[in-house]
């Protein structure tokens, strides 16, 4: 998420009332989590497992539980809680509807026809000649291109699944980011796909969807894809461009799938894929599957 206008560190650091390492004025530009972090953003980390990770990574202020050495050129924000704190600085920059209140600065591009039974949030942009079928749910946000069909349904922008424990609960991490939908993309009915959780997860142009597919939080579908029934792809997956994933195919989070890659139905996948045809619990190459099946029938 970026903020509409540069802050400085210690006006974060006042909004959350924590301590901070680092010049009064050194520039934080939005919050972002691990995986999509850039320089001017706002990491939290709240495990000592993680503090290299987030110290390293590309974000240049790091909203962290204990002080630590800080990197050249990077501050830190102290906090006791930065899970907490990190959506206290996301909801102040970032107002959550929940479809609480009436439609405001929504554009509908010329051709467009939207069924009356559709719910549209705020600050939602659809382009020219998109059609929206009946009973579709679009979240705040959400930026829908040209020549898009959604059909009944479907659920575009609701929250991540993106929790916590918390004395003996569930807390919830905010999600203020979005979805977007690029020109020319068809999605079936019942699909879901959630929005960044600070970030967006993006639907690529010309990508066809089928009927009961989830997508999670940040997760970028690459141009062209094909994509079948009950597929399921967990947040933050990168899937590149003019993949196919046949029915319940599963994706793990945080994952990549090389462009021209085909994943064969009810294939599980748990780390990165090269470009190749992929089928089994855990993704294992076609061709080695099948000289596998012939040796074991033909043993006596």
């Amino acid at each position: 998420m970026r903020f509409h206008s540069p802050q400085k560190l210690k006006t974060i650091a006042d909004l959350i009332g924590s301590a901070f390492v680092g010049p009064e004025d050194f520039e934080v530009l939005g919050t972002n989590e691990i995986h999509m972090v850039k320089p001017g953003d706002i990491v939290f980390v709240n495990h000592p497992k993680y503090y290299d990770k987030a110290l390293n990574s590309a974000a240049t202020i790091i909203l962290i539980d204990k002080e630590v050495d800080c990197p050249e050129g990077k501050a830190l924000l102290v906090s006791d809680d930065p899970f907490r704190d990190f959506n206290k600085i996301n909801t102040h920059f970032t107002r959550i509807y929940n479809f609480t209140e009436e439609l405001h600065d929504v554009e509908i591009g010329e051709g467009t026809k939207i069924h009356s039974s559709a719910v549209i949030g705020n600050n939602v942009k659809i382009g020219k000649n998109t059609l929206i079928f009946p009973n579709v749910v679009i979240g705040d946000r959400t930026e829908i291109g040209d020549n898009v069909i959604i059909q009944s349904n479907t659920v575009l922008g609701g929250d991540a699944f993106y929790y916590r424990k918390l004395n003996g609960n569930f807390d919830r991490l905010i999600s203020v980011g979005n979805v977007v939908v690029e020109n020319n993309v068809e999605i079936g009915n019942g699909c879901t796909i959630d929005r960044g959780v600070t970030d967006s997860t993006i639907i690529g142009e010309g990508s066809v969807l089928d009927n009961q597919i989830q997508i999670g939080h940040d997760t970028v579908i690459g141009k062209k894809c094909l994509i079948a029934s009950q597929v399921g792809i967990a947040g933050c997956c990168i899937i590149g461009d003019e993949v196919t994933l046949w029915g319940q195919v599963g994706i793990a989070s945080g994952n990549k799938i090389e462009s021209g890659s085909v994943l064969l139905g009810k294939t599980g996948v748990n780390r990165d894929l090269e470009k190749g045809t992929y089928i089994g619990m855990f993704a294992e190459d076609f061709k080695t599957y099948l000289k596998k099946e012939v040796k074991l029938r033909n043993l006596k």
